[in-house]
């Protein structure tokens, strides 16, 4: 149950660091972080429990990475569905606590987005269904590309945390206007649970997207071993 725990941990933190920066920091007046910040603020998430949490139980903090390490012979099938179990319901948890905590503020509305991943109308910049589906999957696949190289027993050691949370940066820099990133249907789930409505209509493909970017990169990757 250890690294159970440690996954549902890992990405209770994720989630109400990354979706916190964007629900209750990105606009704060005067000093609002914004794009950058929230951006930056994945991208930490991730650094800082991969030092924490990695060597418990590897720090996938994401169902399409758990996928993605499956597919690349990295992973054991018999742990698969408990750690996305774990995954769902950190990030679940971590909603509820970030719901509570930003529903203290007068005038808090849940249905403005909440850091929910959107298409079309719920998009940031209003891209489409299809630049939607395209970003998530393109993102996905590099982001694998960067944790397997950067874990693999070849590369630099102890520096694959910092390269795979810079990784998680940049991805959001380039698709936060697009559909406000996830990479991650763990990330998105434990949002779109509190907004209901819209935002529960359109994660399917949150989930979708991001595990067909990881398996597909399992073959783009094959060629490298």
């Amino acid at each position: 149950m250890k690294i159970y725990l440690a996954e549902f941990l890992g990405t209770f933190w994720l989630v109400l660091g990354g979706c916190g920066s964007a629900v209750l920091a990105a606009a704060f007046p005067d000093v609002g972080i914004g794009l950058l910040g929230v951006a930056l603020a994945f991208g930490l998430t991730v650094l800082t429990m991969a030092y924490a949490i990695g060597h418990i139980s590897g720090c996938h903090l994401n169902p399409a990475v758990s996928v993605g390490l499956w597919a690349g012979g990295r992973f054991p099938a018999n742990q698969l569905l408990p750690y996305i179990v774990a995954q769902a319901v950190g990030a679940v948890v971590a909603g509820g606590v970030l719901y509570v905590i930003a529903s203290g503020k007068a005038g808090f509305d849940v249905s403005a987005g909440f850091a929910a991943n959107g298409y079309g109308a719920h998009s940031p910049g209003g891209y489409s269904l299809l630049a939607a589906l395209v970003s998530e999957i393109v993102m996905t696949m590099m982001f694998l590309l960067v944790i397997l190289g950067a874990t693999d027993k070849r590369a630099p050691q102890g520096m694959a945390p910092v390269a795979i949370g810079f990784c998680l940066t940049l991805i959001h820099l380039i698709s936060i206007p697009v559909t406000n990133t996830s990479v991650n249907p763990a990330r998105s789930t434990g949002v779109a649970v509190f907004v209901g409505d819209w935002a529960l209509a359109q994660l399917w493909l949150f989930w979708l997207a991001p595990i067909v970017g990881a398996v597909i990169y399992r073959f783009i990757g094959s060629a490298e071993d």
